[in-house]
């Protein structure tokens, strides 16, 4: 049967391939027999974690001076979509554990490098993010929660919304108003997790990605150090916009992984499952859904590539990045659909794993940015600003 993963047409390393070739090899050892289980239990693996360390994924893109791998953004999105091809909600953990890591590396001074980095790319924590509020969505910048100055101290208080690796995480980097209202009266945190007044809320219960921990925290009278500052005061909303839109670049993998996954379902099902005294394969209904899957996987993963290789040259991907999370997360989730379609009955049954797709290719087109606020990202980009 075509080996689906090595059809598109980028200039790929071998270093980058075999990476790559790892974090498929350790998906199908270590998440394949369990993710049904897991997925059925809502339960985040921890101990997944300390293999992925092992495999040097965890800090996949932290530097080799800070005891990581030092891999560039294409290895690390040919690691992401091969996880999310078995298990979408180990690629988020992971994608936004090296998100936070990027931050701190990109937009942390040399003491929070020096003291975060090594911990991440040991996997002695895992990173979480805390920016959405019940109040504020896509409207980021209007977030109340607060940072009050203290002497050598910040106080934190507020409620934080749907907080990805909010459960299970060592650190988080937190967004808080220290100043007026608009973007530039916020800041950056590192917070750590287990400061008294950090409480997990609520744990939510999800649709898909059953596997990632997404927890409300509460932040109750928490006293960080100074030092816990990232950046500058009143640059906290820029420093989330910057690492969200690394963070792309990851959910456009994920999605890609899944419409992966989508495919290789269906090509299997479609050449064994008879119908009319043939394969289904064999009647254009299912093999056009098919052709059309696999066209949007080449082009997915090549705007995905493009992005992540832009990314490393260090030059402008923003745009680029938007362009590959809205293409991904939209050919995920409709192909997902086509998936479960192809399978028929059995397709909305969890005897095959394709049910779990469509639940989890949704989430791609919301969270890092909506589809929407991609497409106002890239039509601002063309036309500008009309007000």
């Amino acid at each position: 049967m075509l080996d689906t993963r090595d059809r598109a047409l980028f200039d790929v390393t071998a270093e980058q391939r075999a990476i790559g070739d790892l974090a498929r090899e350790i998906a199908e050892r270590e998440i394949a027999p369990h993710v049904a289980a897991w997925d059925r239990a809502h339960r985040f693996p921890r101990e997944l974690y300390t293999k992925f360390t092992a495999a040097g994924l965890m800090g996949i893109i932290v530097p080799e001076a800070y005891g990581g791998a030092g891999a560039d953004y294409v290895s690390y999105a040919l690691a992401i979509e091969e996880l999310a091809r078995v298990d979408a909600g180990a690629a988020v953990t992971l994608s936004v554990h090296a998100m936070i890591g990027s931050a701190i590396l990109r937009l942390g001074n040399d003491a929070q490098k020096t003291h975060y980095l090594p911990q991440l790319a040991a996997g002695d924590v895992i990173a979480g993010f805390a920016l959405t509020e019940p109040g504020a969505g896509s409207d980021a910048a209007s977030l109340i929660s607060t940072a009050r100055r203290d002497g050598d101290s910040y106080v934190l208080n507020g409620r934080k919304q749907w907080c990805t690796n909010g459960g299970c995480a060592g650190v988080t980097m937190g967004m808080f108003r220290t100043g007026g209202p608009g973007p530039k009266g916020i800041s950056a945190f590192l917070i750590d997790n287990a400061a008294p007044g950090v409480v997990v809320e609520k744990v939510t219960e999800k649709l898909g990605v059953r596997t990632s921990s997404t927890c409300d925290l509460a932040f109750d009278d928490v006293r960080v150090p100074a030092s816990a500052l990232l950046g500058a005061e009143g640059t906290g909303f820029t420093m989330a916009m910057s690492a969200l839109t690394a963070g792309r670049i990851g959910i456009a993998a994920q999605a890609t992984g899944i419409l992966a996954a989508c495919l290789d379902a269906s090509v299997k099902f479609a050449v064994e499952r008879e119908q009319f005294g043939k394969p289904i394969g064999a009647f254009e209904g299912v093999s056009f859904k098919i052709a059309q899957m696999a066209t949007d996987l080449d082009a997915a993963r090549l705007l995905v590539y493009r992005a992540a290789a832009l990314c490393d040259r260090g030059g402008p991907f923003a745009i680029e990045a938007s362009k590959a999370k809205l293409f991904a997360s939209t050919a995920a989730r409709k192909h997902a659909a086509e998936a479960l379609q192809i399978h028929g009955g059995y397709g909305y049954t969890t005897e095959f794993p394709v049910e779990r797709y469509y639940r989890d290719a949704k989430i791609t087109e919301i969270y890092e940015g909506t589809s929407e606020i991609q497409q106002v990202i890239i039509a601002r980009s063309l036309l500008g600003r009309f007000d």
